[in-house]
C-alpha cells in the first residue's frame, strides 16, 4: 500500500512538472525565447529606458468612482408596494422597518463604470465588489445619463416578474452618500505611467481588421528573412484565435507565435502585448473550467531577464482607475499574484503591495484588489510557516480599513 501510494505521488508530480514545463518550447537559456531574441529584446528595452526618461509621468490618476451601499433584495411580499416606495426614494431605514422580510446587505463597496455591451450599445454598471466571493450583485442600465447623476438618497432597482421558473423578485441598491473619485497618490500614479510608457498605448497587438480563424507557424520559420517574417506576423496579428474548450491551447499558441515574430522583427510594443496576454491568460474562449488553469504559466522570468522593472510594470497594471489613457493595459488580479509568486523578487513584491495596502492615501477599492493579489500570490507559498507569516502581515495591513470590510475579510 506504502509503495503505491509513493508511486502515485511520483506519477502526479511527473505529470505537474510535464504540464508546466511542455506548455510552450523552451530553449537553452530555459526561457519560451530563444538567447537570440532576448538578445533582440533586451537591447529594445535598453532604448525604452531612454524612452521612458521622455515619458511625461505629470499625468494625475483617479480611483475609480465608488460608494458604500444597501442591498435589498425581496422574494415575496408585497412587492409592487415596496416598488413604489423606491420610486418615491423612501429612505432605507424607514423601508427596512416595512419591510422586516427583505434581505438587507449595508456598507456594499459599489463601482460604476461605462462600457459597450455586447451588442455594441452604451450602457452603465453598479457593481458591488464583493469581499467574500466572485458573485457580486450588479445592475446595468443603457440609461448611461445615470453615470453622471448624483444617485445620494435614491434608489436603483430591477424588477423580475413570477415566471414558471422563478418567483417574482426585486433587487435594488440605495446610495446613502455620493459616488466619489480621488487622486492616485503620486508614487502609484508613476507606476501606471510606467507602464503605459513601457507597453505603447498607441499601438495595438492586433490589426483593426481581424478575421476569426487560426494560422499554422512554419516549423522552419526561423529561417525566414526578416521581411518574410514581418509579412508572417502581420497575417498572425490580422487572426483573432478563439478557444473551443479549456484544453484548447490555440490562443495561447497564437500569442507565443506573435511574442516570438515581434522579438524577431524588433516590435516591441507587440511583443509585450503579446507576453502580458501570456501572462494574464486574457484570450477568448467558449468555455473556460478552473480545471485547466493551473497548466497554463505565466512566464514573469521571461520580462525579468530583460532591463526592466517588471514590478512597476505589473503594480501599474494592477491599479483600476477612472481616467485610463486609451488602450491602457489591465492586469488580472489572481494571475498577477500567482506571477509574482514565481518573481525573482518576491521580497521587494511583498513590501511594496504590502505598504500599499495599508496606505490610507489610496482608495478603498484599489486597496482591496491589491489584498486579494496578495492573497493569491501568498496561496502559491509551499512553506507553510512562510505562508502562515505572510498572511499575519497581510491582516496587520488592512488595519486602517473600516471594520466592515475588515469582518468580511476574515
Amino acid at each position: 500500500m506504502k509503495k503505491a501510494l509513493i508511486l502515485s505521488f511520483i506519477l502526479l508530480l511527473g505529470m505537474k512538472t510535464f504540464a508546466q514545463e511542455s506548455e510552450f518550447k523552451v530553449y537553452k537559456n530555459g526561457l519560451i525565447y530563444s538567447e537570440k531574441a532576448m538578445d533582440k529584446l533586451s537591447h529594445i528595452a535598453d532604448s525604452l529606458n531612454l524612452k521612458f526618461k521622455t515619458c511625461d509621468l505629470s499625468k494625475k490618476f483617479y480611483s475609480k468612482s465608488q460608494t458604500n451601499a444597501y442591498i435589498v433584495k425581496m422574494e415575496g411580499g408585497n412587492i409592487k408596494a415596496a416598488m413604489q416606495d423606491m420610486k418615491n426614494q423612501m429612505p432605507a431605514e424607514e423601508f427596512i422597518k416595512k419591510y422586516p422580510d427583505a434581505s438587507i446587505t449595508k456598507n456594499a463597496l459599489v463601482i460604476k463604470r461605462k462600457y459597450k455591451d455586447y451588442n455594441d450599445k452604451d450602457v452603465v454598471e453598479f457593481e458591488e465588489f464583493n469581499l467574500k466571493d466572485d458573485y457580486g450583485f450588479s445592475i446595468t442600465s443603457e440609461n448611461v445619463n445615470l453615470y453622471d447623476q448624483n444617485l445620494q438618497h435614491q434608489w436603483l432597482f430591477e424588477h423580475d416578474k413570477e415566471t414558471s421558473y422563478s418567483k417574482e423578485s426585486l433587487e435594488a441598491f440605495y446610495f446613502p452618500n455620493r459616488f466619489s473619485s480621488g487622486e492616485i497618490p503620486e508614487k502609484y500614479a508613476y507606476m501606471i505611467g510606467y507602464s503605459d510608457c513601457l507597453i505603447d498605448t498607441t499601438a495595438t497587438k492586433f490589426k483593426d481588421k481581424v478575421k476569426e480563424g487560426r494560422v499554422d507557424m512554419p516549423k522552419n520559420w526561423m529561417a525566414f528573412s526578416d521581411k518574410r517574417k514581418a509579412k508572417l506576423l502581420e497575417e498572425l496579428r490580422g487572426t483573432r484565435v478563439i478557444g473551443g474548450c479549456s484544453q484548447d491551447m490555440g490562443p495561447r499558441v497564437h500569442a507565443v507565435n506573435i511574442a516570438l515574430l515581434s522579438a524577431e522583427t524588433y516590435n516591441w510594443n507587440v511583443f509585450l502585448k503579446s507576453h502580458l496576454d501570456i501572462m494574464n491568460d486574457r484570450f477568448d474562449r467558449v468555455t473556460d473550467g478552473s480545471y485547466a488553469w493551473g497548466q497554463r504559466n505565466t512566464y514573469i522570468r521571461e520580462l525579468e531577464e530583460l532591463n526592466i522593472d517588471v514590478l512597476k510594470l505589473v503594480m501599474g497594471i494592477s491599479f483600476r482607475i477612472e481616467n485610463p489613457v486609451k488602450n491602457h493595459y489591465y492586469g488580472s488580479i489572481g494571475r498577477i499574484g500567482r506571477a509574482l509568486s514565481e518573481s525573482q523578487n518576491k521580497t521587494e513584491a511583498e513590501n511594496t503591495l504590502l505598504t500599499a495596502i495599508a496606505d490610507n492615501n489610496l482608495d478603498h477599492y484599489n486597496r482591496l484588489l491589491l489584498f486579494f493579489l496578495f492573497k493569491n500570490y501568498n496561496s502559491y507559498t509551499a512553506d507553510e510557516t512562510l505562508k502562515k507569516t505572510n498572511e499575519e502581515k497581510l491582516f496587520a495591513s488592512i488595519n486602517g480599513l473600516p471594520d466592515y470590510y475588515i469582518q468580511q475579510l476574515k
